[in-house]
């Protein structure tokens, strides 16, 4: 399938899931869908709740917290066993946050158990969470005087019973049909007769765990080499499947947040934002890696093609820029090539799409949430314009959810530029990268960059199993994803808790093409000025030492 078809069967596509999966979630979460209720009372009676009890938005964040160190707890003593513990502090901290960053091989290191009790376990929690604290938040916009957003464990559970679980079942089959690799049968034993040699060739149950992977903005992969494999990602059809997956919850959560509000124009309104933004990510990447690489171009080796450094013919270059802007818009982070071997330019839409927030569309219920705190600071932005009290959704924006949007805003920024700065100031950050000067740079900050915002891929050059960047990598995962996630919260209770403030001539609307792009500027300033020192001293100057910059 060519580039354009590609975009135009995604376009559709994820147009009618957005249209239509939006609504669902929404019926889902609102308890008007019922026929898997059989499933449900069994898990509130092991919990002792239901949906009758809601939480403040406090117990509501303590359950959240609570649910998540002891999953964690659980994930890295299965780990552990196997040894390694810095390791395994990473990983369990990874797979819980939705980043699935792998400092290892999983077909060389982990067990099956793990890979099937720990890991896959995870990568539909963790997913479920995200969108539990993305429909809490959103409840604090279309209840009025209320002291509750919900329930936790009620969200949570609806997420894996009415979403997560079918929806993975059924491409979990289609990707088994494509040809991933499903079996307990454990590694094939090759016998090459000519040279005496034999071969052991990993596998493993791939075709489902593929299908999560993908489908809860996870990321991590069964085999090393992720989604470039034929194992995991056999065919073109899989490969457009992949990049749909994990694009179809976090477009569709805009939808469901129109939805619940009452007006659907609101959730265009943020829908508008991220397309918008990645529309502009997909064209710059796609056109960097229709270039010759020039470090290639520089040793003496021309083509008439694009840069196919690193990546999978049968994908080829345009294509897998889609791929990789998909992957690192989400909080997916898979891919189907070397992101070290893409251009200076490319890795440059790559990194800065994550410097972004992740919001366009973002992670699975994480993108709805944290373009939802960026557009309060567009209100208030806007609010300060027209001389009058901010509102969003008619709810009064005012110094606490400021303050509580703002604290959520800068805690990614900070923590990934704090723990870079630390990363280049000593030896053990140093000793990371594989490449000096600029792309060594930009292979730590890539790293920390890509665990803050919860994301997972890398620039491979990077050697992050050691003690230190499997430490420092962790806490930086672990707080780019609870920073955010509290505030979040509090904001929803501070929100459900206001009544609502009728419309009036001076209302500033949000439902149009000024605040979308209000909003888009906010995204723009604070992802990208705030790292625009650092990310000229990595893919910028890179590109520029190579005589041009396109």
């Amino acid at each position: 399938m060519g580039f354009t078809w590609t975009i135009v069967t995604l376009v559709v596509a994820l147009g009618l899931t957005w249209r239509y999966v939006g609504s669902y979630m929404a019926a889902v979460f609102e308890g008007r869908v019922h026929f898997l209720e059989w499933a449900e009372r069994p898990v509130y009676r092991l919990l002792g709740t239901g949906p009758d009890q809601e939480q403040n938005w406090k117990r509501y964040a303590a359950s959240t917290v609570i649910f998540s160190a002891v999953a964690m707890g659980v994930t890295y003593l299965i780990i552990r066993i196997q040894g390694h513990p810095a390791l395994s502090f990473n990983t369990s901290a990874s797979f819980l946050t939705n980043t699935n960053w792998q400092n290892y091989g999983g077909e060389t290191t982990m067990s099956y158990f793990s890979q099937i009790g720990a890991l896959t376990f995870q990568q539909f929690v963790s997913p479920a969470i995200g969108i539990a604290v993305a429909i809490a938040m959103v409840r604090g916009f279309s209840r009025r005087n209320s002291p509750t957003i919900g329930n936790f464990w009620v969200d949570m559970t609806r997420a894996l019973l009415y979403i997560f679980v079918p929806i993975a079942f059924v491409f979990g089959i289609i990707f088994v049909g494509q040809g991933a690799v499903q079996t307990l049968g454990g590694p094939a034993e090759i016998h090459n007769a000519l040279n005496g040699v034999t071969q052991s060739i990993a596998r493993g149950p791939i075709g489902f765990m593929e299908s999560i992977k993908q489908l809860g903005n996870n990321g991590g992969g069964f085999l090393n080499a992720n989604s470039a494999t034929t194992f995991e990602n056999p065919t073109g059809i899989t490969n457009w499947l992949s990049i749909y997956l994990l694009l179809a919850i976090p477009f569709a959560l805009t939808y469901t947040f129109g939805k619940m509000v009452g007006s659907i124009r609101q959730g265009a309104a943020l829908l508008a934002a991220m397309v918008i933004i990645f529309g502009v990510w997909v064209g710059g990447a796609s056109v960097a890696e229709h270039q010759q690489n020039p470090a290639v171009v520089a040793a003496g080796v021309h083509s008439n093609v694009g840069n196919t450094e690193g990546k999978e013919v049968r994908f080829g270059d345009t294509t897998t820029a889609l791929f990789g802007v998909a992957s690192t818009q989400t909080s997916t982070g898979s891919a189907d090539a070397s992101y070290d071997s893409f251009t200076p330019m490319g890795g440059f839409f790559l990194m800065t799409g994550m410097m972004l927030g992740e919001v366009t569309p973002g992670g699975t219920g994480s993108g709805l949430y944290t373009i939802l705190i960026y557009a309060i600071i567009a209100v208030f932005i806007g609010g300060l314009m027209i001389g009058r009290t901010p509102e969003y959704l008619g709810k009064k924006i005012q110094a606490k959810e400021i303050k509580l949007a703002g604290l959520a805003a800068l805690v990614m920024p900070l923590i990934v530029l704090i723990f870079t700065a630390i990363a280049v100031s000593i030896h053990a950050g140093r000793a990371g990268p594989l490449n000096s000067g600029p792309h060594g740079f930009s292979e730590i900050l890539y790293a920390l960059t890509s665990q803050g915002n919860n994301n997972g891929s890398a620039f491979g050059g990077l050697t992050g199993n050691t003690t230190f960047y499997n430490v420092i990598g962790a806490i930086d995962m672990l707080i780019g994803r609870y920073g955010i996630i509290i505030p979040a919260l509090a904001l929803g209770g501070v929100l459900a808790a206001k009544n609502v403030v009728p419309e009036s001539l001076g209302t500033f609307r949000t439902d149009n093409g000024m605040f979308v792009g209000l909003t888009i500027g906010v995204i723009v300033i604070i992802g990208g000025l705030t790292f625009f020192p650092a990310i000229s001293l990595g893919p910028i100057v890179e590109q520029l030492s190579h005589g041009q910059f396109f």
